[in-house]
């Protein structure tokens, strides 16, 4: 379970949002949507324990996140606007790394078969600099499928994907969502999924 309680957010001398609410359940899909300037970033920041709330609190399974350290950052995978892949690493040893930094331990060959799942057969073995942003893109959304966290933060991944990327994407939430995960995605697109349980959130400036 993950809740929100009167949670605020200020950047500055400008406040970005106030009184937000919700409480995401297992299976739950949280769409977040607003202008640019809005805040949509620092609300999946806030959720990630990645900046403090001005006020309010997050709350995950029952415990605010600011108490849970360590165990909180290892239930959830969080993919924000840059992919956070290192430019000389593979796709294959940046998922390893990956994997490694999160305490589990990932073959060589898992490593090949979750990029495959993501389009990048053939493109596991090349730096990611020589990657198009696209393709930069998959592999950063494979680690999504390194880790299996009940907790998935997006922030706008449908961005430099072409149609067939998004309806990949759009299969890994539903089955992220199938398994009892939770996923928060900031998007403009329509996500268009299958899910009983769906909440979305317009941010205005």
């Amino acid at each position: 379970m993950l809740e929100a309680t009167d949670l605020g957010c200020v950047r500055g001398d400008r406040r970005l949002f106030s009184d937000v609410n919700f409480r995401l359940s297992p299976g739950s899909l949280f769409q977040v949507q607003g202008p640019n300037g809005s805040g949509k970033t620092s609300l999946l920041r806030l959720i990630c324990g990645l900046l403090a709330p001005a006020e309010g609190h997050i709350r995950w399974q029952g415990a605010n996140i600011c108490s849970l350290g360590e165990d909180y950052f290892t239930s959830l995978s969080y993919i924000g606007h840059r992919n956070g892949l290192k430019e000389e690493l593979t796709p294959t040893e940046n998922l390893r790394v990956t994997s490694g930094l999160a305490g589990s331990q990932l073959s060589q060959q898992e490593a090949s078969s979750i990029l495959g799942k993501t389009g990048l057969s053939g493109r596991e073995h090349l730096p990611a600099r020589l990657l198009s942003e696209g393709q930069r893109r998959r592999t950063a959304l494979a680690r999504l499928l390194t880790c299996r966290t009940p907790l998935w933060v997006l922030d706008e991944v449908l961005t430099s994907l072409d149609s067939s990327a998004i309806r990949l994407v759009r299969s890994l939430i539903e089955e992220h969502l199938n398994r009892g995960g939770i996923a928060v995605i900031a998007t403009h697109h329509e996500l268009d999924l299958s899910t009983d349980s769906f909440q979305r959130l317009d941010l205005a400036l």
